[in-house]
């Protein structure tokens, strides 16, 4: 028996957002700029019935005031699922905090991170737990603090 057939699906929303990407990068490959792959994507998202939106105005806080600017998320998928695409010659450090920033920023939990600019489609699955990490600030918070 397959090991695969055994393996339950942790994550299906991904893995079918994951799937169509490497469908765009199967027919296109590498070397386009990211909005081909991001016109692309969001034909092979339609075709796969896979429920996004495109282009997505995320507004930033600041000190709990809105900022007159927003970040513009590539896709939001499932309503859930921040899909950010690049078109580089490799991720790094810098487009993952990118991505975990807009997740902050979204109130979501999960994210993908998709690089078409590479001659095998390169993806990050990225989770951000907001609960957690308020969490951790409250217990943080409820510390006295000796001898300060």
């Amino acid at each position: 028996m397959n090991a695969d057939l055994r393996k339950p699906t942790r994550d299906p929303e991904t893995y079918a957002i994951i799937g169509a990407a490497m469908e765009v990068h199967r027919l296109l490959g590498h070397g386009f700029l990211e909005a081909v792959y991001q016109e692309a994507l969001e034909l092979e998202l339609t075709a796969r019935m896979i429920p996004f939106r495109r282009e997505v105005a995320v507004p930033i806080f600041f000190k709990s005031q809105r900022l007159e600017c927003s970040y513009r998320a590539d896709f939001v998928c499932f309503e859930n699922v921040v899909v950010e695409l690049k078109a580089i010659s490799q991720l790094t450090g810098v487009d993952e905090a990118q991505t975990i920033n807009e997740l902050k920023a979204t109130g979501l939990s999960r994210a993908l991170l998709i690089n078409f600019g590479t001659p095998s489609l390169e993806y990050k699955r990225l989770v951000f737990n907001l609960r957690e990490s308020v969490k951790s600030a409250e217990e943080i918070k409820n510390i006295n603090l000796i001898g300060v």
